[in-house]
């Protein structure tokens, strides 16, 4: 069982007071001290048009990332594929990946906020299929020699050659969704999936089964990745992790709530933070290790947890501690 952290996102809640600059040397300090932990993974995610400077650029951010750290696997959690221009994307993730000397994974989703479609100019009712086409294309655009893919939504010439060539020739990708086709998508298509923090783990089990059977189904046995997204804290009780991460995680919440709605949300109701706290993974060493075995227990032993550690607006110091604290504390006994 691995265990990583993040997910950067650079946001400036409204009693943040720093420059822009300051939350982004943030994220490159609690990448190094991530890997100092002895974790396995760190992560970015993705977002446009915020007015709380939500990060947008996920392959500089990342490649800035793979620069600061020799061992550490980074990817993004997730890129909205149906927004790029995939000759871009290629090339830009087949360029970390070489910076990283492999280490990124590259993890993908349709999407949601209306705003970000509009502005992108991408319907967002092709937004399934878009990304079914992106990922066939970044297969041929790895591969050596001419491109050989006739993309769906690009005029794109099949015969052009798109370098560089990440490591080993691919770049493992990720696919995140909870329904049926984004499962089923993963399964098929992808080395990963991630679960997203919402599903239970029960929920995350019956997905697992399904891709299982898909992969068996279409004769596919090459290595799969389950990752399991989930927001949490490593304090000295539970209360204490609590009142530590509640503020930063609830603003989080709020804001997802206005991306995936495009609506405003000037607050959570109480009945929904009740239910994000139940969600959450946090307390005391033990108590976090605890829950994190409920996922080994539901799908065995590769799952690939990414506890959600980056609270926006908790102090840079505490963050290093949790981080510290999962690398000393969790980590060892999940391995």
């Amino acid at each position: 069982m691995q265990l990583g952290t993040g997910l950067f996102t650079a946001q400036r809640r409204p009693d943040d007071d720093r420059e822009a600059s300051e939350r982004y040397d943030e994220i490159l300090t609690l990448t190094r001290e991530i890997e100092d932990a002895g974790l396995d993974s760190a992560w970015v995610s993705e977002h446009h048009f915020a007015d709380d400077g939500y990060l947008s650029a996920t392959m500089p951010t990342l490649g800035a990332m793979a620069a600061v750290t020799d061992d550490l696997e980074i990817g993004s959690c997730v890129a909205l594929g149906p927004l790029y221009d995939p000759i871009r994307l290629a090339e830009d993730a087949a360029t970390v990946d070489l910076l990283s000397a492999g280490r990124l994974t590259l993890g993908l989703a349709i999407g949601s906020n209306p705003r970000e479609f509009d502005v992108f100019g991408v319907p967002r009712a092709e937004r399934a299929a878009r990304l079914a086409d992106l990922v066939s294309f970044l297969r041929g655009a790895w591969s050596e020699g001419e491109l050989a893919y006739d993309a769906e939504f690009y005029d794109v010439p099949t015969d052009v050659s798109i370098t560089p060539k990440p490591v080993g020739g691919e770049v493992p990708i990720m696919l995140g969704g909870a329904a049926k086709p984004a499962v089923r998508r993963a399964a098929r298509t992808a080395e990963g999936w991630c679960a997203p923090s919402s599903l239970s783990v029960e929920g995350v089990r019956k997905r697992v089964e399904d891709i299982r059977t898909v992969r068996e189904q279409e004769g596919l046995e090459d290595d799969f990745t389950v990752y399991v997204l989930q927001h949490g804290w490593v304090g000295d009780s539970r209360e204490e992790a609590w009142e530590t991460m509640c503020d930063g995680y609830l603003y989080l919440q709020r804001r997802y709530q206005e991306i995936f709605s495009g609506e405003s949300v000037d607050e959570l109701d109480e009945e929904r933070k009740q239910e994000l706290k139940a969600q959450a993974i946090f307390g005391t060493p033990g108590q976090v290790l605890e829950d994190l075995e409920a996922y080994r227990e539901a799908v065995g032993d590769d799952v690939h947890v990414i506890l959600r550690t980056y609270h926006p607006g908790v102090g840079t110091e505490e963050m290093i501690e949790c981080v510290r604290r999962l690398g000393d504390e969790v980590a060892p006994e999940l391995r």
